[in-house]
């Protein structure tokens, strides 16, 4: 469980194809203290599991329909990646419950300034629009934001000039594909509402 505040930018070292896994090698820093094999760690919003910790280089075993259903698959060395540590017991909640477990990829629309701020807008596949809530909560790239606005297939975030340069969003424009995982809460009652 993490909470979709990226502690900090990594940066892919090495892609090493092995039959049907991949092995990623991510330079880190902030997430290293106490992170030990076998923990979580959520890489753009994809919890995954550590298997090597050396030299400030996290790896990860990655199967291939991960790679298939979120934007890991598209991963260049060299690319910067978001990394969360997963929620410690009785740590603070300053996002909100992220699972670490994408619904789909979106890709961003549009980019643009509004109000001192940047907008973004992205597209969503159909079957997945009624868990966009306005004022809601959703996981981009394992980023918390509150959607600002949806239409009929798309919904908007803004994102704060923080946010920008502590994430993959600052890197990220027109085309680019995004991991998105739709707030529990969302799901939970859009499902429970399908059953009555």
């Amino acid at each position: 469980m993490f909470t979709g505040i990226v502690e900090e930018l990594g940066q892919i070292k090495n892609i090493a194809k092995r039959s049907s896994i991949t092995l990623l090698s991510v330079k880190a820093n902030k997430v290293l203290p106490e992170t030990k094999i076998g923990d979580s760690i959520a890489l753009n919003g994809t919890c995954l599991t550590v298997v090597g910790n050396q030299n400030e280089v996290l790896s990860f075993e990655v199967m291939q329909e991960t790679l298939k259903t979120t934007n890991l698959g598209s991963f260049k060395i060299a690319d910067k990646v978001n990394l969360e540590r997963s929620l410690k017991v009785g740590g603070r909640l300053s996002g909100h419950f992220v699972t670490g477990h994408i619904d789909c990829v979106g890709i961003i629309r549009q980019k643009k300034q509004a109000q001192g701020n940047i907008s973004f807008e992205i597209s969503v596949p159909l079957q997945f629009m009624k868990y966009i809530v306005p004022k809601g909560s959703i996981a981009v790239d394992g980023i918390s934001l509150t959607i600002a606005g949806k239409s009929s297939n798309s919904f908007r975030v803004q994102i704060i000039p923080h946010t920008m340069i502590n994430t993959t969003l600052g890197f990220k424009g027109p085309s680019h594909k995004v991991n998105l995982e739709f707030d529990i809460l969302a799901k939970g009652t859009a499902n429970y509402c399908q059953v009555f």
